[in-house]
């Protein structure tokens, strides 16, 4: 079946893929956005973050221990929510593909008014054994400079975490699934002021600190918002960057040199 990904071409009848980071690029700055889906413009790439895809995986492996078998884990108990569960689908798996998701039987969905797939890839989904709801489950992995700081959502750049939950939360729902608005952000806090040993004598041990996050989604701002990103798609002059947009502002500066 053809797909219609990468450069955007408006006379390709094809569902046109976005993922939710390229959203997330459009929402930061739309120059930047249309150069690199109207015009095929290659921004520079940057290393991968290979500790915290280290510890989702060793998240991941240690709740599917309890998926399917209707038991909370031992940590889920112990933060009060016992009446969790890794929740089981045949298609969990293919969800979590995000390189891959506008493929057939990931997490995607078509949005009809504007003719965009949109996706991405989930880190987990928990099963509310009392409400039947599936809750959405985002991992994420810091080390706080500050000692006895709490992590909560409020710093600025967190609105990405944000709005990555309510995207994911939309999609669930337009799957079918009986999903809560109430997401959870799981944080593993890399705690670089323990005073456990850290080098021994064949190996290292890194303590981190888990905090849970509950979040309240909203949804309201998603589908005006890939509304204005069709039109921007379909439109012939790119528009300015952000203000506080950095390649712009490196581009300005080349510009007056």
């Amino acid at each position: 079946m053809a797909r219609h990904r990468g450069v955007y071409k408006p006379s390709k009848p094809e569902p046109y893929e976005l993922s939710r980071t390229r959203i997330e690029n459009f929402i930061k700055c739309p120059a930047c956005f249309y150069l690199q889906q109207v015009k095929g413009v290659n921004f520079p790439s940057i290393p991968g973050f290979n500790l915290n895809e280290a510890t989702d995986v060793l998240l991941k492996r240690d709740f599917d221990q309890y998926r399917g078998t209707g038991s909370s884990p031992p940590f889920l108990e112990a933060n009060g929510l016992g009446h969790l569960t890794p929740y089981d689908d045949e298609r969990f798996e293919l969800w979590t593909q995000s390189l891959h998701f506008g493929a057939e039987g990931r997490f995607n969905t078509v949005h009809e008014e504007t003719n965009l797939k949109v996706g991405g890839g989930l880190d987990d989904v928990w099963l509310n054994k009392e409400t039947g709801q599936v809750h959405l489950v985002d991992y994420k992995s810091t080390s706080q400079k500050s000692p006895g700081k709490t992590i909560t959502l409020d710093d600025w750049w967190k609105g990405a975490y944000k709005r990555q939950m309510d995207f994911y939360i939309w999609i669930m729902k337009r799957l079918g699934l009986n999903t809560s608005d109430t997401g959870y952000f799981l944080y593993c806090d890399g705690d670089r002021f323990t005073d456990e040993t850290f080098l021994h004598t064949q190996d290292a041990t890194m303590h981190f600190k888990i905090t849970i996050i509950e979040y309240q989604s909203n949804l309201s701002w998603i589908e005006p918002t890939l509304c204005k990103i069709k039109r921007l798609l379909d439109a012939e002059i790119c528009p300015k960057h952000a203000e506080n947009c950095e390649y712009g502002q490196f581009l300005s500066a080349c510009a007056e040199t």
